[in-house]
């Protein structure tokens, strides 16, 4: 028998963006904060915000536990949008601070081209950094628009890049 071969039409969706993402325990103490915060944010995509058209829990790997997610997106403005609103950009202010032992890391790819990437506290050790050269988050690098579209980000980030690095030498 023949397999019954599909595929989609994707015409309707020009600015699709699909992500991939996950956050891994790297020391003991980051099973409290897989646990503890990272089911809160997984959890805040049945509130079906602005844009987004599919959620899909993954677990990456059980040791060490990396847990995540695939989430497909209409377009980068309401990724955006929902990234800059609660629950998202209160969990994501606290761990910019603590990571609580985890590392967490995202990978976009986007209908009309190009790939973003972002990994904090993951030290190459997922995705993309296996094999292309890693560098710092920094000036054009630190945002979404400004990896991909080489443009000034539309809206504002959770944190400031001139907070965050606030005390580092360049």
């Amino acid at each position: 028998m023949r397999v019954n071969r599909t595929t989609v039409d994707l015409s309707g969706y020009p600015d699709l963006v699909v992500i991939y993402l996950g956050m891994r325990v790297r020391k003991p103490r980051g099973i409290l904060r897989l646990l503890g915060l990272g089911p809160k944010l997984y959890r805040s995509h049945r509130d079906r915000p602005d844009g987004l058209l599919l959620h899909e829990d993954v677990i990456w790997a059980l040791f060490p536990p990396h847990w995540g997610a695939r989430q497909y997106w209409r377009d980068l403005d309401s990724l955006e949008q929902w990234t800059r609103s609660a629950p998202h950009r209160d969990w994501w202010q606290k761990f910019l601070q603590d990571s609580g032992g985890t590392g967490f890391w995202h990978e976009a790819y986007f209908m009309r081209g190009g790939i973003d990437a972002m990994y904090d506290d993951m030290a190459g050790s997922s995705g993309l950094p296996r094999f292309a050269p890693i560098v710092a988050s920094r000036g054009r690098m630190f945002s979404t628009r400004g990896r991909v579209q080489d443009a000034e980000a539309k809206i504002a980030p959770v944190v400031p890049e001139s907070t965050y690095y606030r005390g580092e030498s360049e």
